[in-house]
């Protein structure tokens, strides 16, 4: 599991580009048959992805979270952006296609992934896997793509229709800290998040997927007076810490997993910035 240290606003002016994407950037995170996992001491959040290509792959537990088996005391909430797939927890076995996602609860000792047509026309699954802290219980939960609570944003005239599809939320499935959901472009539409915003009590990690091969997204970051911004290809992450906003465009549509934790779970709490106040 690698391990990111916690940044500051002070830390963004002295960054070049190489620094910035060593900081921020989670490029590689789906390695075959593995579970590849990045812990970063904000708000102590880990991802992870996990490809299982020639047969079931089980989640480790990582020494760094000094726990007998991972959900110990943890949540995590896991979207499928590849293939078919199933995660079966504690041998309850939940089939999971491209966007759906799985929250699963603290205390979860068992927890297997698989591909169900890996060598089919759109591969192995791809599960992406975001967790935090637990200090309750809340039951494993499913829920299929669509199913969630589903908002629609944005304007075509500036370029950012969205449907927000929010899963793991406040009126929606119960956790003890964890938010998530997908927003997928409309096609035509290529910023997210736009005005951008901070959200100061909790961190943010955004999965970009769904998008083009030779496509990119170019993602801003850091204090709304002194932003800098990371070219992000197909499945790269991006972390962002509660300082900083997190805005994109794209060369093409696309979808992103967004995923939080940290103070509360309440999605419209953040701070917006006029793209006119920006630098």
């Amino acid at each position: 599991m690698e391990q990111r240290y916690a940044t500051s606003p002070e830390h963004i002016p002295g960054m070049d580009t190489n620094e910035l994407r060593d900081r921020y950037l989670v490029p590689g995170l789906f390695v075959d048959d593995d579970v590849n996992a990045l812990y970063t001491h904000h708000d102590r959040v880990v991802v992870a992805g996990v490809k299982p290509v020639t047969g079931p792959v089980k989640l480790p537990t990582f020494p760094e979270i000094v726990s007998p088996y991972f959900f110990e005391h943890r949540e995590a909430g896991i979207v499928n952006v590849g293939g078919p797939g199933a995660i079966t927890v504690d041998g309850t076995r939940y089939e999971t296609r491209h966007g759906a996602c799985l929250y699963v609860g603290r205390g979860a000792v068992d927890v297997v992934f698989e591909s169900t047509d890996a060598a089919g026309e759109t591969g192995p699954a791809r599960f992406y896997l975001f967790s935090a802290p637990a200090h309750t219980a809340y039951p494993t939960t499913f829920v299929a793509p669509g199913e969630g609570t589903v908002r629609e944003l944005g304007d075509p005239e500036q370029s950012n229709r969205r449907t927000l599809n929010q899963y793991i939320h406040e009126k929606g499935v119960r956790s003890c800290q964890v938010v998530m959901g997908v927003t997928t472009l409309h096609t035509g539409s290529m910023w997210n998040t736009m005005p951008a915003h901070t959200h100061a009590r909790r961190t943010e990690v955004y999965l970009y997927f769904d998008l083009p091969a030779d496509a990119r997204v170019v993602h801003l970051l850091g204090e709304p007076t002194e932003t800098r911004h990371l070219v992000v290809g197909n499945e790269e992450a991006v972390i962002s810490p509660s300082w900083s906003v997190h805005s994109g465009v794209g060369t093409a549509s696309y979808s992103f997993v967004w995923a939080m934790a940290g103070e509360n779970q309440s999605f419209d709490d953040m701070d917006g910035f006029a793209i006119a106040d920006m630098r």
